[in-house]
């Protein structure tokens, strides 16, 4: 297992190229059970939860080929509709390849997901919007077993928006037998990304943007070629680093307008932020505002940037109000953060940060994907030492190569084995 160590108290300079989006990715991934041929994706990223999709379809017969920061996939040998517990045991996304395997082999026999543990985040949704389209489903020893003949088109109405049951009940929709409605659908760009995807493949679909979607089945689909959209969330990241080590850097292959609400709420606290087409150049101030942020389905501020902006407001200056309203227990990160001084307190789904001159180095344990961030962020401001931060195999499930990229913007960090 590995620990990443830092030495705070230098200001990022330079640029940094964004990678591709993993939350897109995945369901681009799980779209290629759809239909047969060679598939080929652009901007693939190289992180841990890649593999596992991956290895899971490949116990159902799917074929890969992986060439530099692109995957070319095959489901023409498809020969099993069940995915194994041991493998998504470990990542929650894997309930994606329920709806295009039911809609392309008639069965599914998916093991319940796990992941990491920032709070409950239940399928029921998925699996009300699939019997209304006809799928007669039992739980099994800790598998969901789903059965149709063809899917149908039903009006449906989630209670919540939910980004993987959108994607998911996209996906069945498309060769289902007449239309579609989803309402109350998720919005965010990683959803679009996929109606993209799906529309190459011959799909017909409309609402993009909009919490309505309709989608008319077709017969069949055909393969595509596709480019998964930058990583919003790592960009916000960067965009947070730079603020909290009062830096000066350059973000490539963005893109601005998936950021507005992290972007309003960083010039709040004083910084510096221009963009221009997909580039985005930050610097931040002396001294750091407090803001008070309310995590919401997008277009609000995200969930996944929470953590990243409460340790940022760890040194800002007055009191901040931070919202959880998505995941009701995303405040894990609080405990470590308190090791390095930080003065908050938790009121049910609210925090109060009260603002320090500055945090102090301490070993701490990341508890998931977007804690991991928040420490590492946490550990570039501090001073006085060395920051290690402990069980970072959560970050390599979201981020592509992140050590190495602050390094390259003048950080003081590396990777150690435990």
């Amino acid at each position: 297992m590995d620990k990443i160590i830092i030495e705070g108290g230098n200001p990022l300079k330079g640029t940094v190229k964004i990678s591709g989006a993993k939350n897109a990715a995945l369901p681009a991934i799980a779209a290629c059970l759809l239909t047969g041929g060679w598939h080929h994706l652009d901007n693939v990223p190289h992180l841990k939860d890649i593999v596992t999709i991956k290895s899971i379809m490949s116990k159902l017969g799917v074929a890969f080929r992986d060439k530099k920061g692109s995957l070319e996939v095959n489901s023409d040998n498809l020969n099993s509709y069940e995915t194994p517990y041991e493998l998504v045991k470990t990542m929650r996304a894997s309930i994606l390849l329920l709806g295009p395997l039911l809609a392309r082999y008639g069965k599914a026999r998916i093991s319940l997901p796990g992941g990491c543990a920032i709070g409950a985040r239940p399928i029921n949704l998925h699996l009300k919007a699939l019997s209304a389209m006809g799928v007669e489903m039992f739980l099994d020893q800790g598998y969901i077993n789903a059965q149709a003949d063809r899917l149908k088109g039903a009006d449906i109405f989630f209670d919540t928006p939910t980004v993987t049951g959108t994607e998911n009940i996209m996906m069945a929709a498309v060769t289902a037998r007449g239309q579609t409605t989803l309402r109350n659908a998720a919005r965010e760009p990683e959803i679009q990304d996929l109606i993209n995807l799906l529309r190459s493949m011959g799909a017909d679909i409309k609402g993009d943007g909009t919490d309505t979607i309709v989608i008319n089945g077709i017969e069949s689909l055909r393969p595509a070629r596709h480019t998964i959209i930058p990583d919003r969330i790592e960009a916000g990241t960067f965009m947070i680093a730079a603020t909290i080590t009062r830096g000066d850097i350059e973000i490539e292959s963005c893109r601005p307008q998936h950021l507005g609400a992290l972007i309003e709420k960083l010039e709040s606290a004083g910084a510096a932020i221009k963009t221009m087409g997909e580039c985005i150049s930050i610097k931040g101030p002396d001294t750091i505002e407090s803001v008070d942020i309310r995590t919401t389905p997008f277009p609000g501020f995200p969930t996944d940037l929470q953590a990243q902006f409460m340790s940022l407001m760890c040194i800002a200056k007055g009191w901040s109000m931070i919202r959880e309203t998505v995941f009701e227990n995303r405040f894990i990160h609080v405990s470590e953060l308190k090791r390095m001084g930080a003065d908050i307190e938790i009121n049910g789904s609210q925090a109060l940060v009260k603002g320090k001159e500055r945090l102090l180095p301490a070993p701490v344990m990341a508890t998931d994907l977007r804690a991991s961030a928040s420490l590492i962020l946490a550990g570039l401001a501090a001073e006085g030492g060395k920051t290690e931060v402990h069980r970072i195999y959560h970050l390599d499930r979201g981020y592509e190569f992140l050590e190495k990229k602050f390094k390259n913007l003048g950080a003081t960090i590396w990777r150690e084995k435990e």
